[in-house]
């Protein structure tokens, strides 16, 4: 989605706008997204894979964060400014973690569905974390209890690795040894 050149706004005005307000907005390229406050079972999902995810990093060089905490998407050769917030994002590289964002490429994004920005987390993030070499992409749903699992290929392409509905066992391609349980998610 872009709008007319004369409606895009600098970083430093989107800073201020945050500022003065406690939504949650995002910032790609000029322009600004709402990000919508999440459900009860939103929550309860984004909690529950956390600490399965935080527990099993314990003590490995990987760190999992939760929302909201700004990730800037930053890759050598890639234009524009992008401030985003992953329902949960594990960090591998941790060089790029300041006192308040994360700048670089997490390993995983995660992004949990809300009714209202299924089409921004389905289309538009899937191909900007693509662009910038997010290794997996996980899309939750909560509202139909389905996992859908993206890993970048060596062409730098989104394959769906996976897509579990309701039961079953999800296995990470990037963190070697962590599965998750579909039953103990939803």
């Amino acid at each position: 989605m872009s709008l007319p050149q004369d409606h895009l706004i600098k970083l430093e005005e989107f800073y201020k706008m945050r500022e003065k307000t406690d939504k949650l907005m995002e910032f790609i390229d000029g322009t600004v997204f709402m990000t919508p406050s999440p459900s009860t079972k939103h929550q309860r999902v984004s909690g529950r894979i956390f600490a399965k995810l935080f527990n099993f990093l314990e003590g490995k060089t990987c760190e999992v964060f939760h929302a909201p905490f700004d990730i800037e998407l930053h890759r050598e050769n890639m234009e524009g400014n992008k401030i985003i917030i992953p329902d949960l994002s594990v960090i591998g590289d941790k060089s790029g973690l300041t006192e308040n964002r994360y700048v670089g490429v997490p390993s995983i994004i995660m992004e949990i569905l809300s009714p209202s920005n299924q089409s921004h987390d389905l289309v538009f993030k899937l191909n900007l974390y693509m662009q910038y070499g997010v290794k997996e992409y996980w899309i939750i749903n909560p509202m139909l209890n389905t996992f859908q699992v993206y890993v970048l290929d060596s062409e730098g392409q989104y394959q769906q690795l996976d897509v579990l509905k309701q039961t079953g066992i999800l296995k990470s391609a990037v963190l070697e040894g962590f599965e998750i349980s579909l039953e103990e998610i939803f």
